[in-house]
């Protein structure tokens, strides 16, 4: 028989959204905040030469570039105040994340609960200036000296140009913790799931454009909107997919009375690093090329001119490189977010096992193995819906970067997390309902 949770959750729907005052206050706070985020990304920086930034971006945006400038919803390609976005608090988060695995005073305090989480995060927004303000510094340095970029060079523009960026990064962290607390769903990722899908309409126009022109055909764009939805339900069908380890509970004693076995399940994500190699996979292979087209706008060349010729989007030896360093952050970050001796000692000192298994030791090299088995799947699901979009532009010449890889990923991911949390915040008013009219028959009677 389904549970008084399950069904209400089954009779959930938006009819009952505008009974829920709450949620609606929080969906509008959310809305209104990615407007400012979206105005932000077209006011430009001081001092710029917005008609030599497009021309230089249309020379650089195959690297490195063109990936930020996709997270950003085109502020870099505008050099716009938001040009850093919300990724220096990225890298910050996943850079103290993997410090309290090898720092012992940092996993005390990840160890603590919510008051070591809250220094973590001051910790990481302390970090998140420092990386804004050697980011900031270095596009600072690299516009005054990349030629007409800059109207008036000097020590001036370099003060405003810095404290701008550094000044709308630390806005948009702001911004985003104001989001996860008085908005709907988290935050940062909410600002890069604004700017991605602020950036779709312009690609699919372009790609209906080259349907129109006769450079693609009528039926492989139909393969491609397929392909594009079936992308999609394969990205939420492996989000979503756990592997399951069942835990019991002994019978135990409280005074005189005695408390029956309980049983209850360890969930094991397929893709425990999320969208994480992906990301650092591309970063790492698209700086070469990023690099060499700076050097070839100011009319040097070098090894690094010929490398990023082989390391170009669609390139054989791009995809192959691709496909290896997903697969190994896969395994790396897994192996850093999650480990199996913790969980083990955990479920041993709340008195939990998993049946046929020794606790300890046994139960920790169990649920590693278990784990690395899924991780497999993991890794090989991430890298076919990443390589997609490259073999598209391989062979087809589509510019579909939006519809594969880690753009679709994060709007699937932010997605599904903010739905999530619509259907709690819906779920608790239906409660609160129950218990307004379970009082109301109290005092009645």
């Amino acid at each position: 028989m389904a549970s008084a949770a399950e069904q209400l959750a089954s009779n959930l729907n938006f009819g009952a959204l505008a009974k829920a005052s709450e949620l609606k206050k929080r969906i509008w706070f959310t809305l209104a905040a990615l407007v400012v985020y979206r105005l932000g990304t077209y006011i430009p920086l001081p001092g710029i030469n917005p008609d030599a930034v497009a021309d230089l971006f249309k020379q650089a945006q195959s690297g490195i570039l063109g990936l930020f400038n996709m997270f950003s919803g085109g502020a870099v390609g505008r050099l716009a105040i938001f040009a850093l976005n919300i990724m220096p608090y990225i890298s910050a988060s996943i850079i103290i994340q993997l410090l309290t695995s090898v720092v012992p005073s940092l996993e005390a305090l990840k160890k603590e609960g919510e008051s070591g989480r809250k220094v973590l995060n001051q910790y990481t927004r302390y970090l998140t200036l420092v990386l804004a303000l050697f980011q900031a510094w270095g596009i600072a340095v690299g516009l005054q000296g990349s030629g007409n970029l800059v109207q008036n060079p000097g020590p001036f523009f370099m003060l405003s140009a810095v404290i701008t960026l550094v000044g709308g990064t630390m806005f948009l962290l702001w911004l985003g913790e104001q989001i996860t607390s008085r908005g709907i769903g988290n935050g940062p990722s909410m600002i890069i799931f604004a700017g991605i899908i602020a950036e779709f309409p312009g690609q699919l126009m372009q790609t209906l454009e080259l349907g129109r022109q006769g450079a693609l055909s009528t039926p492989l764009l139909l393969a491609v909107l397929v392909m594009a939805i079936a992308v999609i339900a394969l990205c939420v069908f492996m989000e979503r997919a756990q592997r399951r380890l069942l835990i019991q509970y002994p019978k135990r004693q409280v005074g005189n009375k005695l408390y029956e076995g309980q049983t209850s399940f360890l969930p094991l994500k397929l893709n425990t690093s999320g969208v994480i190699p992906p990301i650092f996979a591309s970063s790492l292979l698209l700086l070469p090329a990023t690099i060499a087209s700076f050097q070839q706008a100011s009319g040097a060349t070098g090894w690094l001119a010929t490398m990023s010729t082989y390391l170009g989007h669609g390139r054989p030896l791009f995809m192959i490189l691709y496909a290896a360093l997903i697969i190994f952050f896969c395994f790396f970050y897994t192996a850093i977010v999650f480990n199996p001796v913790e969980t083990a000692d955990n479920l041993k000192k709340q008195g939990g096992f998993i049946p046929g298994i020794r606790p300890g030791e046994r139960t920790a090299e169990h649920i590693d193995y278990t784990l690395t088995r899924i991780t497999v799947i993991g890794a090989a699901y991430l890298t076919i819906v990443c390589l997609i979009p490259e073999f598209m532009i391989s062979y087809a010449q589509i510019p579909i970067i939006l519809l594969g890889g880690t753009s679709l990923l994060i709007v699937v991911t932010t997605t599904m997390d903010t739905v999530a949390q619509v259907h709690g915040h819906l779920l608790a008013h239906q409660y609160e309902g129950l218990v307004k009219k379970a009082k109301l028959k109290g005092a009645r009677r």
